[in-house]
């Protein structure tokens, strides 16, 4: 039970990696996982999911670049669980499916959704952590493409992971003397998002696995492994790092 008496929020949760991680840290015994998210109707599945499997959850409505209802997510978590342990900021979308390349509204929805989101998750999660008074574990989620530029991909959603990793780096620096630890996690080739365009492509997806050395691409379990590592006790001394999750891509 690497999650025994934890309480984790979890943003984006309703599918994906979100979802995956949200059932995972369920099984692995967490005091409580709040599913936050903006399809309501997905989350309360996810919700429903665990508490049949015999874990406790909760769901809790978020759009990440509302500040407002970041602080809400965060009250509603400590009023029902009684703290906060874990805080994974999922929530993102993609930038592969803008046609212009540099088109400022895109910009701004990616920069909003991907990099605001992930500070204020930090501004309220780590402030709750502190109330908590036991440490605690923020995991961050960037991408490959925090770490390296592609010729498809909107700016913004390079530049948006990019500033996930170092913000990650800031959290770890600032906060390590608190026990409170900040990684970020960085997938390679995913099942498509709902958000993705080309990288949702099949031809394009072939083209992409070619430089992956394990020659396929990851699922979201795969993930949400490196997540719960990261927010158990085994990562006890790991912060301000990048777990890379992406089968070799950026090894070669």
């Amino acid at each position: 039970m690497r999650m025994k008496d934890k309480v984790a929020l979890i943003s984006g949760a309703a599918s994906g990696m979100g979802a995956a991680t949200a059932r995972l840290f369920a099984r692995e015994g967490a005091k409580a996982v709040v599913v936050a998210d903006i399809l309501d109707g997905d989350g309360a599945v996810v919700v429903a999911e665990i508490e049949k499997a015999g874990g406790r959850a909760s769901y809790v409505h978020l759009d990440v670049t509302d500040e407002a209802q970041w602080q809400q997510a965060v009250d509603h978590t400590m009023a029902a669980h009684g703290g906060l342990h874990v805080l994974v900021n999922n929530a993102g979308i993609s930038g592969s499916a803008e046609q212009d390349l540099y088109d400022t509204a895109a910009w701004n929805r990616l920069m909003g959704i991907n990099s605001t989101g992930v500070f204020l998750g930090m501004k309220y999660g780590i402030a709750a952590m502190r109330k908590t008074g036991q440490g605690g574990s923020v995991i961050n989620l960037s991408s490959i493409s925090g770490i390296v530029g592609q010729g498809y991909l909107h700016v913004g959603y390079n530049a948006s992971k990019g500033a996930v990793r170092l913000i990650t780096k800031a959290g770890a620096a600032q906060h390590g003397k608190e026990g409170i630890r900040v990684n970020s996690v960085h997938p390679g080739l995913m099942p498509p998002m709902r958000t993705s365009g080309r990288t949702a492509d099949p031809v394009a997806r072939a083209k992409t696995l070619k430089g992956v050395p394990m020659g396929r691409a990851g699922e979201v379990d795969e993930v949400a492994y490196a997540i719960l590592f990261l927010a158990s006790d085994e990562s006890s001394y790991v912060t301000g790092t990048e777990l890379v999750v992406d089968g070799g891509w950026t090894a070669v």
